[in-house]
């Protein structure tokens, strides 16, 4: 049995329908994030009054910071274990810029029972920026490297027969996602016209929400590009099927889920070295990392692609099998149990 439990401050997240076991609590205000005590306490105040917290054996908390402080004052209250998830804010967001707190979010990790990742890559960058040397043993002992799982839309419905060859004449890019800064679509614009420079007729699909409309007001101009609203998936399995290359070299990234839907369409992958999908294969199997910052390493990514298009389509639906929630469920069904034995349970 499980109970999930979301705090935000906006309505329409609010009003989602939901499965039975999940409650999304209007109980913030936009506010609230500049001031981490006073939001906690209101989450905590909340959660109590919807959730008996006490009848629980284990808490999984969804992030470090934010989740991660609640789970570990229930935890000290009811004497209940806690694992604890470590997630693009909480790399660069609070680790990176709330000085202030990063003695807090050692102390989650050393009381957690557990520590999760979705990378090595975020893991290598964590305990090598901001974790003290004396904890490192003690924390790795605890530490997993579990990927998320992907709709199991996209794996029922994997491309049988991907496509087999692709040429200068017709290079079809494609994104999906929100359309804001941190998804970087300006930078790989300007790839596509290098790559146009040496004669590749490149060109963008965009297929995703507006989320600030000044990263859109930067991009909806450019003549190698075609903007299409957010759709369902049952839509969007057709825009991938009919572009080459998936290309999204964000800024940050914990994982990146969009990069398997991709894939699951035969469509190698470029993205940003460092960030959380990078290293998840060996380079060059489901396609390449590139720098967000530079136009030129995005070109020369797609480039690489292309040369190599025919030895990496085919891997690239077999590797999205990787992100199966069935299996990944299993893998916290055992830590879950362990973690119950060892508290008596």
């Amino acid at each position: 049995d499980n109970q999930v439990y979301a705090a935000t401050s906006e309505k329409k997240k609010a009003a989602q329908k939901t499965n039975s076991n999940a409650i999304i609590s209007l109980c913030l205000n936009k506010y609230d994030r500049f001031w981490f005590g006073h939001k906690q306490r209101k989450i905590m105040r909340d959660l109590i009054s919807k959730v008996d917290v006490a009848s629980f054996d284990c808490i999984h908390a969804y992030t470090l910071f934010s989740d991660g402080n609640t789970a570990m004052h229930f935890s000290e209250k009811y004497n209940i274990p806690y694992v604890v998830a470590v997630r693009n804010t909480d790399v660069n967001t609070f680790f990176k810029y709330m000085l202030h707190l990063r003695r807090l979010g050692i102390k989650i990790l050393r009381n957690a029972s557990k520590i999760f990742f979705l990378s090595d890559v975020y893991s290598k960058n964590v305990f090598d920026k901001y974790i003290p040397r004396k904890y490192h043993a003690e924390l790795l002992a605890k530490t997993e490297i579990i990927v998320n799982g992907v709709d199991d839309f996209w794996l029922a419905n994997a491309l049988v027969d991907p496509k087999a060859s692709m040429s200068k004449e017709d290079v079809h890019l494609m994104f999906a996602g929100r359309i804001d800064r941190n998804k970087n679509i300006p930078t790989t614009q300007a790839a596509i016209k290098i790559l146009r420079d040496k004669g590749y007729n490149a060109h963008l699909t965009v297929v995703g929400r507006v989320d600030s409309k000044r990263e859109y007001q930067r991009i909806k101009d450019d003549e190698n590009t075609v903007i299409h609203s957010a759709v369902p998936k049952e839509n969007l399995i057709d825009f991938y099927r009919g572009a080459h290359i998936f290309v999204m070299p964000s800024f940050t990234e914990s994982f990146g889920l969009v990069y398997v839907e991709a894939m699951s369409q035969g469509l190698p992958v470029v993205y940003t070295e460092g960030q959380g999908f990078d290293n998840q294969f060996p380079e060059g199997s489901v396609g390449y990392h590139v720098s967000a910052k530079d136009p030129q390493s995005v070109a020369d990514g797609i480039e690489k692609v292309i040369e190599h298009f025919d030895e990496i389509v085919p891997q690239t639906v077999v590797a999205a099998q990787n992100f199966n929630w069935d299996a990944i469920v299993k893998k916290y069904d055992v830590i879950y149990r362990t973690i119950g034995e060892k508290s008596g349970d």
